[in-house]
């Protein structure tokens, strides 16, 4: 298995150095840049990096500004570091296309989890593009999404998706028109059980909903209110 390059973006000195060495004792390359700026220059510098953890509080640039701009351009997956407590912190990152959230303080084991669920998530994205026998396309009335291009288009229109939009979009997709409980979510596209009182995977379908409204006024998700969600089929 090649070495998986991730990309820290602290100003906490002596907490990026800990989680610096706590991760390469994993197997991890770990890059670290100490404010938001040299964050956005290290990110789209052209190294390749198979994850990104990001801090809300930066010097210079905010993580939500650097976030922003990262997904104008990059559809790399982020972990966004925030303050514990901070709803408005999670629910933002996750409306700006963060892929999951670790609030501070944490356990390293807890960041090692999350790091690992994400890495495993896209490396079985990766996969199927060279698995002939998996289903390469699933399509919908007007959406089509392409397992092995990691592409959707709706209406002909491509919609830009991070990677844990596509995760969940695909699994409701394969799954319709049965429901599928939130906490299944979860668990098969992040990696861990829903904590209580936990949104994250209310905000990456709010943000489907959102993207796919862009080129169709058809509802395409249907919510059961506290169970889970429901692609709908051809109207």
């Amino acid at each position: 298995m090649l070495e998986k390059s991730l990309l820290l973006i602290d100003d906490d000195q002596a907490l990026t150095e800990l989680l610096q060495e706590y991760l390469t004792a994993q197997g991890y390359t770990v890059q670290v840049a100490s404010d938001g700026e040299a964050g956005l220059l290290a990110a789209k510098s052209g190294q390749h990096f198979d994850l990104i953890i990001l801090d809300v509080m930066l010097p210079k640039v905010d993580g939500f500004e650097v976030l922003k701009r990262l997904r104008s351009t990059h559809v790399t997956p982020v972990l966004m570091l925030t303050a514990k407590g901070d709803d408005f912190d999670r629910i933002l990152g996750l409306e700006l296309g963060a892929d999951d959230y670790l609030a501070k303080p944490f356990n390293h084991r807890e960041l090692s989890a999350r790091v690992k669920a994400i890495v495993r998530r896209v490396d079985i994205q990766a996969g199927l593009q060279s698995d002939k026998q998996k289903q390469n396309m699933i399509e919908i009335g007007d959406v089509q999404l392409n397992i092995a291009a990691q592409t959707v288009a709706c209406n002909s229109h491509e919609v830009e998706l991070t990677g844990t939009e596509f995760a969940v979009l695909r699994l409701l997709m394969s799954s319709s028109p049965d429901l599928v409980p939130k906490q299944a979510i979860s668990e098969q596209v992040l990696g861990r059980k829903l904590a209580a009182f936990d949104r994250s995977i209310d905000m990456h379908v709010s943000n489907l909903r959102k993207k796919l409204n862009m080129f169709s006024e058809q509802e395409k998700i249907k919510t059961h209110r506290g169970v889970g969600y429901v692609y709908l089929g051809e109207l």
